[in-house]
């Protein structure tokens, strides 16, 4: 089992930054690629990031160039960070982590709201 913690969200005006970390614990050696998951009112859950256990990393279109997602060393806290945010990155972001047995485990979610 793998459990995740996210922390960092908030609100702030269009143009802003926020950093999203998520901590995971348990058997963090088992995961393979993580990432960081979206999902608007009244919309599905979207893919924003991910980086992958060697470091590769992948965004949605609409998050290049504003987004980047990293982290420190293998299992340690991944982080989003997040500049020049729109109204429409308004939603609860949520971390996810995939593991070499193909389970995903998803943290509680952290709101993100960003006014214009």
């Amino acid at each position: 089992q793998v459990q995740l913690v996210e922390s960092g969200g908030g609100l702030v005006q269009a143009g802003g930054s926020l950093r999203l970390t998520c901590a995971a614990s348990g058997r963090i050696f088992t995961i393979n690629t993580m990432g960081w998951y979206r999902q608007a009112p009244g919309k599905q859950r979207e893919l924003v990031a991910t980086i992958t256990r060697g470091g590769s990393t992948n965004y949605i279109d609409s998050v290049k160039e504003r987004f980047t997602i990293s982290r420190n060393n293998a299992g340690g806290p991944v982080y989003l960070q997040m500049n020049s945010l729109k109204p429409e990155d308004t939603a609860v972001y949520y971390c996810n982590a995939h593991d070499y047995y193909s389970a995903d485990y998803w943290g509680q979610g952290t709101q993100v709201t960003v006014s214009s």
